[in-house]
């Protein structure tokens, strides 16, 4: 398990590699356009979401409401994945199309566990904390029709991680997982749990602490909100004595 390329982006609109639409959301352009690059770059944790944003030096990140912050300091991507995607779309895709700073090889993202810890190089210490949600301006880089769609029926979706302990990064860098939860919350679990499979979301409490605030904040949220097994018959059963 290793890196198989180290990405990191600019502040672009979707113009500039003439996807449809002239412009992101906004008009304010996106950090997803990322590309390789030679060399160790330093990760660290960047600071709460909404003020900081990517833990990689000089990655750009535009939207700070949505991206970067400290639980999503880092997004991964296998090239296993990007493998498929360029044989269902028919087009070529380069380590860091989908936006991701790390392109992994021999690793199994989506099916990482929540509060999964991995070692990256001699130094970076990573925590997978929440998957990737698709947005329009996902698509609109793209620029394929139905993307979000496609893309969420994959439940492949990658992972944020957040920095536990700062270091360098480099293509090339072994990857080797130092602690696996034995829950059953993985990254692709979190993700229809979020999307085509909310009946989910009260399991993915099992993750605990490691999890991203807000999906820990949805989970507890559905989790109140679900009726316990047999509620509705004994509440049916309570008004029929009145």
């Amino acid at each position: 398990m290793r890196v198989l390329s180290v990405n990191t982006g600019r502040s672009t609109t979707a113009a500039d590699r003439s996807a449809p639409g002239s412009a992101f959301a906004g008009g304010l352009g996106s950090g997803i356009d990322k590309r390789p690059v030679r060399g160790p770059v330093a990760v660290a944790a960047p600071g709460p979401k909404g003020v900081a944003g990517s833990g990689l030096a000089g990655d750009a990140i535009v939207s700070l409401r949505h991206h970067g912050g400290d639980d999503q300091a880092v997004y991964a991507f296998a090239r296993e994945d990007l493998d498929g995607w360029e044989r269902a779309l028919g087009r070529t895709l380069p380590d860091g199309s989908f936006g991701e700073n790390l392109t992994t090889a021999g690793v199994d993202v989506s099916g990482a566990r929540i509060g999964e810890r991995w070692r990256v190089g001699e130094r970076l210490l990573l925590e997978v904390t929440s998957p990737r949600i698709p947005c329009r301006t996902f698509a609109t880089w793209l620029g394929e029709n139905g993307w979000v769609r496609r893309f969420t029926e994959t439940a492949a979706p990658g992972a944020y991680l957040r920095v536990l302990e700062p270091g360098e990064v480099r293509a090339g860098d072994p990857v080797t997982v130092v602690h696996r939860p034995g829950h059953e919350v993985s990254v692709s679990f979190a993700f229809r749990a979020r999307t085509t499979e909310r009946a989910l979301l009260p399991r993915v409490l099992a993750a605990g602490d490691a999890l991203h605030p807000e999906l820990l904040r949805k989970a507890e949220e559905s989790a109140r909100s679900a009726v316990p097994a047999g509620g509705a018959a004994r509440s049916e059963a309570a008004r029929e004595t009145q």
